[in-house]
């Protein structure tokens, strides 16, 4: 059998009498069969004590006999066995001495014995096992018996001692643990394993003084099925203590409830929620998670359904808190579970929070926004999608797909019509399974350019992004269309332009820059620094203000603020420069060459000076000259007054005639020097209006007196126009009557014989008019803008040509006051001078020349 040992070739005896001769073969028999007697012995011992029933149990057990009572009594009759042989063995060698009648009943006991350990060991071969025997820590274990195929064990030695290889995962691991606590600390088990097969088996564990023995035992179809049950039950065990120690350690409150609705089982969460030192308190003081309201809800949703799943909220260390709570009722009871949920719910809200602004925010965008989901769903737009593609709300809010859209704008017409429309759809909507943005460009039949940005999002939906770019487009060719049209104007340009930077280096430059400052075209190029172009115009100019322009352009001139100014190059080329600031930080520089312009200024001012010392010598000799005259005139009219007094004595016609001529002479001249001298004040700008009441008919009438002798000598009549005229109005009272004088004076000298004059005068709200018609000869377009000239006389049909001082002192006068003058004249149609006067003056004026 496997396992015995080898039997020994002799086995030396004592003593040499015919006893001892007799006995040599039962002892050579019981010799070599001792070791296997012992090791069989003590299976037979650990038989009965792993099946707890005595001998005399399993011998006196009679009748049919089931597999179980047949193991009892192989056990039984092997320890009978034991013991039998161990009293012989006893017996025969204190006993070996004896007479041959007791030699010949030690032989048949010893035969007795060898029949009973063949019986035994063919008693423990009998049915399908296998024993593994350690009898020393150092030794390999000794193997003895033998599985069935059936039982999925390996037959070989080292395959069978390798239990991974041929039980199950689980059932190995069994295994190794309990051989590990039989050898280190005696335990003894019992275990049922399951093979690789899925066949069962029973294994028992013993330990004895010496022996550390394992035995197999296939099981039978009755015995597999209460092992697969048991192993079924081992397993649930495990799942149950597994399942309640992950339940017990799970953040989350759980709990169990019986039939009644009662609190079995809760875990530590549930413990701390309800603020419980301990699972096992909880239960004793039947704390409630959930609120009345809550479980009344649960019980109503089990009477339908057994499960129930809803977020309740609940008081937790005074703060409310909102749980997702799950419940299961079953037949025995119920279970639930309760995740906080409160963070989410808060996380859930902002999040909605979030996407309502971002709506509102893509609302207010000018570019157009579509979402879409995974499923191609459109899922928001914004107000600008639907402007740009005038699409219905009733359409869009039934979320359309992509591809519907795209044939809905096209059937519409919104875009254009491609040869290949399906494969350009489908390209399109690639983007759906892209990774990157995707960028294209529609040219609408509408003339619109639309920049289409698809970005596809992590959840399988993709963003439309639609620019409408026409207009920057437009913008840009118009920007590059100004900036060449304004480059060709630059470089046409005589005026010389340099833009610099802020960090000092040329921009642009124009040609005439160089040309201006004679440079090289090379040294303008963008890029150079200013300092360098500094450098070469210094040397051109004796006082040069590059420095300014230096400062002005690198930022050291605090004040940025645009001057002007002139500089005048060694070889007498004067340059008029202007410094600009832009708005970008740059600083443009212009140069315009002056130099003609500057000689003929300067000529012109030499011109002007000299003239203005020639009328300041005209204006001092006419004011002397005109006081000079003023005495001898005054005393050639008083001397004439005297000679037509009768008292200085008898005239002849004659004499009186040339006196009158003489009086009347003088007057004239008197009347020019006054004039002249009035012009004069004026022009030096010290003459003063003495302003006051002044009453219309008055003056009127004493103006129309100082003509009248005149007017009476060509029969002239003056007719009054005065109704609507004001009573009075603030003026200087003499200077009104003068201008009225000069203008009845003029209008006398034009008139016909016979003819009359209208002095007219009306009042308004802005002022008072005063106007003068004659009936004369008129003055043709060209005089007008001569008339008011000084001694501008031309007779043009008047009876005497005067000094061409009348009107002009009209409208000086006019104009003091802060009036105006105006002239209506044409050939044949006579002349009307209008005369316009504030109603009250605030102040003087100069009057024009």
């Amino acid at each position: 059998m496997p396992g015995e040992n080898p039997r020994p070739a002799g086995l030396a005896v004592s003593g040499g009498n015919k006893c001892a001769s007799d006995l040599e073969g039962p002892r050579r028999r019981f010799a070599w069969r001792a070791p296997r007697l012992l090791r069989t012995t003590a299976l037979a011992a650990f038989s009965s004590a792993a099946a707890g029933l005595p001998a005399s149990a399993a011998l006196a057990a009679s009748g049919p006999l089931s597999v179980s009572t047949f193991e009892v009594i192989q056990i039984a009759v092997s320890v009978g066995i034991f013991s039998a042989a161990l009293l012989s063995a006893i017996w025969l060698i204190r006993e070996r001495g004896r007479t041959f009648d007791e030699n010949g009943v030690l032989r048949a006991k010893v035969a007795d014995l060898s029949i009973a350990l063949q019986r035994s060991e063919a008693m423990l071969n009998l049915r399908d096992q296998r024993v593994i025997v350690w009898s020393n820590e150092h030794k390999k274990p000794e193997l003895i018996g033998s599985l069935s195929p059936e039982s999925g064990a390996p037959e070989d030695r080292s395959s069978f001692l390798a239990f991974g290889r041929w039980l199950a995962p689980r059932s190995a691991a069994a295994l190794d643990h309990a051989i590990m606590a039989l050898r280190e600390k005696s335990a003894g088990f019992d275990l049922t394993v399951e093979a690789v097969n899925g066949a069962g088996l029973e294994v028992q564990g013993r330990r004895t003084a010496k022996h550390v023995i394992v035995r197999f035992v296939s099981l039978s179809e009755i015995h597999r099925a209460n092992a697969r049950l048991k192993l079924e039950n081992q397993r649930l065990s495990w799942e149950h203590e597994t399942l309640l120690g992950l339940l017990d350690a799970l953040k989350m409150p759980f709990w169990l409830r019986g039939a009644d609705g009662r609190l079995r089982w809760v875990n530590r969460a549930y413990a701390a929620a309800v603020e419980a030192e301990s699972s096992s308190l909880a239960l004793r003081d039947g704390k409630e998670l959930l609120g009345t309201h809550a479980r009344e809800a649960i019980a109503r949703q089990h009477a339908s359904s057994q499960v129930f799943e809803q977020t309740l909220s609940t008081v937790i260390k005074g703060d409310r808190k909102m749980f997702a709570v799950t419940d299961f009722a079953g037949l025995e009871g119920s279970a639930g579970i309760a995740a906080d949920v409160t963070d989410i719910e808060a996380m859930r809200e902002e999040h909605q929070r979030t996407l309502s602004s971002h709506a509102d925010t893509l609302d207010q965008l000018t570019t157009a926004v579509a979402i879409f989901d995974a499923g191609q769903k459109l899922r928001f737009f914004n107000q600008a999608f639907q402007k740009l593609w005038d699409l219905e709300h009733v359409f869009l809010d039934s979320a359309p797909d992509n591809a519907l859209l795209l044939d809905r704008l096209r059937t519409s017409g919104k875009l254009a019509e491609l040869p290949e429309w399906r494969r350009w759809k489908e390209n399109l909507l690639s983007a759906y399974r892209a990774v990157a943005p995707q960028e294209h460009w529609w040219h609408l039949p509408d003339g619109r350019t639309i920049r289409v940005v698809a970005n596809p999002q992590p959840n399988g939906g993709v963003t439309w992004l639609f620019e409408n770019l026409t207009e920057k487009i437009d913008l840009e060719s118009r920007y590059q269309t100004a900036v060449r049209v304004q480059g060709e104007t630059l470089d046409n340009l005589a005026e010389g332009v340099a833009v610099f930077g802020p960090d000092g280096r040329v921009r642009l430059s124009n040609p005439a820059f160089s040309t201006l400052w004679s440079i090289e075209p090379s040294l303008a190029r963008p890029g150079t620094h200013i300092s360098a172009i500094r450098a070469v115009c210094d040397e051109k100019l004796a006082a040069s203000p590059w420095g300014s322009f230096v400062a002005a352009v690198t930022g050291f001139d605090d004040e940025r603020r645009d001057r002007r100014g002139q500089a005048e190059l060694t070889n007498g080329t004067v340059l008029r420069y202007g410094v600009i600031h832009l708005p970008n930080g740059q600083v443009m520089i212009t140069f315009v060459d002056v130099t003609d312009s500057v000689n003929v200024e300067r000529a012109l001012k030499e011109k002007n000076e000299a003239l203005q010392k020639s009328d300041q010598l005209k204006n001092d000799f006419v004011q002397h000259v005109s006081y000079e005259l003023r005495s001898p005139l005054t005393n050639i009219i008083g001397f004439t007054e005297l000679l037509q007094l009768a008292e200085t004595g008898h005239l002849t016609e004659r004499q009186r005639e040339y006196v009158d001529h003489i009086g009347s002479s003088s007057s004239v001249l008197l009347t020019i020097v006054n004039d002249i001298l009035d012009l004069a004040t004026v022009d030096a700008g010290i003459m003063e209006l003495d302003i006051g009441e002044v009453e219309v008919d008055r003056t009127i009438a004493n103006a129309v007196e100082l003509v009248s002798e005149r007017l009476r000598e060509h029969g002239i009549r003056v007719r009054l126009e005065t109704q609507r005229a004001p009573k009075s109005f603030n003026a200087d009272e003499n200077r009104v009557r003068q201008i009225l004088f000069n203008l009845l004076s003029n209008a006398a000298n034009y008139a016909p014989e016979n003819s009359e004059i209208v002095l007219a005068c009306e009042g308004s709200e802005s002022g008072v008019v005063f106007s003068v018609h004659d009936d004369g000869p008129g003055m043709p377009a060209e005089f007008l803008d001569t008339v008011f000239r000084r001694f501008e006389s031309r007779t043009n049909g008047g009876r005497r040509r005067g000094a061409g001082l009348g009107l002009a002192v009209v409208k000086s006068f006019v104009e003091l006051h802060g009036g105006t003058v105006r002239i209506d004249s044409a050939e044949g149609s006579g002349t009307t001078v209008t005369c316009w006067f504030p109603i009250a003056p605030v102040g003087t004026r100069a009057a024009a020349e």
